[in-house]
Parts: C-alpha cells; sequence; structure tokens
C-alpha cells in the first residue's frame, strides 16, 4: 500500500467573524457565539485548508472515550463522541478546545486518521486506546502511527485537587506534576504521550504551546466565557 500525504491544521483565536468575547475564529457551537459568525469561520476554514465546509466533520463532544467512524461528510456534528477516524481521503475529521488536549493521530500506509479530543475525564476514561484501536481495526499498524499532541493548559498551569491529581495519575501515569506554584497539577499531554509509547507509538510530536498562558489561543479556565480552537486532519488524495 502507497503512504499518502497527511495534513495537519491547529487553529488560533485570529482571523474570524465572531465579535468579543468569542473573538474572533470561534470555531465551537454552543459556547454563546452568535450561530451566523461559527458558520462562517467553519467555511472560512474549510476554504483555507481547500475543502469544501461539508468535508469537514464535527463531533458532538461529550468527555467520554466513545470512536465513530466517518466515512462521508455528515449534514450535523457526529452525537456522543469524542473521536473521529477516517479512512477517506479528502475528509477531514476535527477536534474542538479551549485547555483539553486535541490528539491527531495519523497512519500514512494504512491511510487512516482520527481527532480525538482528550480532556481530564476523556483521557481518564480511556479514550486515546479507544481511537487507536478503531484505527487498527480500519488496517493501521500502531508502530506507523504517528501522533501530534495539541495546544492545552499546561501543568504548570493546571491546578487541581489532590485526589483529583491521585485519580488522574492512576488511569494516566505520567500526568501528576506540580504547579508553577508548588500545588498538585495535571500535565495532560505529558500523560498521553506515556500511553502513546506504552501502546507503541513512536513517532509523537508535541505542540508545546499552553492555552493558558498565550493570549493567541482559546481558554476556559482562564476566561470562562470563550471560543474554541480546532485541530483538523485529513488525507490527501
Amino acid at each position: 500500500m502507497s503512504t499518502v500525504r497527511i495534513r495537519r491544521v491547529v487553529t488560533t483565536r485570529h482571523g474570524g467573524a465572531s465579535a468579543p468575547p468569542y473573538d474572533s475564529f470561534n470555531l465551537g457551537e454552543y459556547v454563546g457565539d452568535c450561530a451566523e459568525a461559527v458558520a462562517a469561520n467553519r467555511e472560512r476554514l474549510a476554504t483555507g485548508i481547500g475543502l469544501t465546509r461539508q468535508r469537514v466533520v464535527w463531533m458532538e463532544q461529550v468527555h467520554g472515550r466513545t470512536v465513530t467512524v466517518v466515512e462521508q461528510p455528515q449534514p450535523q456534528p457526529v452525537p456522543a463522541c469524542d473521536a473521529l477516524v477516517t479512512t477517506q481521503s479528502q475528509l477531514a475529521v476535527a477536534a474542538l478546545v479551549a485547555d483539553c488536549v486535541p490528539v491527531l493521530l495519523a497512519d500514512p500506509v494504512g491511510h487512516v486518521v482520527a481527532a480525538v479530543h482528550a480532556g481530564r475525564v476523556g483521557a481518564r476514561a480511556g479514550v486515546l486506546p479507544a481511537a487507536l484501536e478503531t484505527m487498527r481495526r480500519l488496517g493501521a499498524r500502531i508502530e506507523r502511527v504517528e501522533a501530534l499532541l495539541g495546544p492545552s493548559a499546561c501543568g504548570q498551569c493546571y491546578e487541581v485537587p489532590e485526589q483529583m491529581q491521585a485519580d488522574v495519575e492512576a488511569r494516566l501515569p505520567g500526568s501528576a506534576c506540580r504547579t508553577r506554584q508548588g500545588t498538585a497539577g495535571l500535565d495532560l499531554r505529558a500523560g498521553l504521550w506515556h500511553q502513546l509509547a506504552a501502546a507503541g507509538v513512536a513517532k509523537v510530536g508535541v505542540d508545546p504551546r499552553c492555552t493558558i498562558e498565550d493570549a493567541a489561543l482559546y481558554s476556559y479556565r482562564r476566561d470562562g466565557v470563550t471560543g474554541r480552537l480546532a485541530a483538523v486532519t485529513w488525507l490527501e488524495q
């Protein structure tokens, strides 16, 4: 099987149509933004990456571990799931975040890609291993998978209660850390990196940006009412 080119895009909050506090490239529905502005932003994203809006597939994210396989454009967000997997060329799958970790997965030889929304609850529940297993069933080989851990709340900023930290660490080893203030924290990207390595994924890239620290990114923990950035991946023809 021939190798196909993998495309990946992570957006920022700049260059869109949304008014404050969603300014300006908010891609998330149901966060209080004007529906027309979100639609215009999604259209702009699709045009910018060379696809039609119908060929960018979104999720109704619920902080779980459900994985859905999509093989054609979806007129509405895929209900109640936190990972999308596809084998179809020119069909992009997207994850929305504003502190959670977006994970983009690809096997360029097996022609399979996935977008995963891995927040604290979903990462703890095992959404990433579930996505990898779905990719494997569709022909991917784990040793060929490439992963990108996108921008998210960093461990130095993500303060949690000690009990919560211990609970997540038990399910996602490597995620426990100390914050900049010396309190209990979570570094979900570190935990997910360890999870990928344990599964046999050798190629893991990390976008080091912290959503809380970087004003160019959306952060729910920093701002409360805010938009969502997108991590998008697709197979080129």
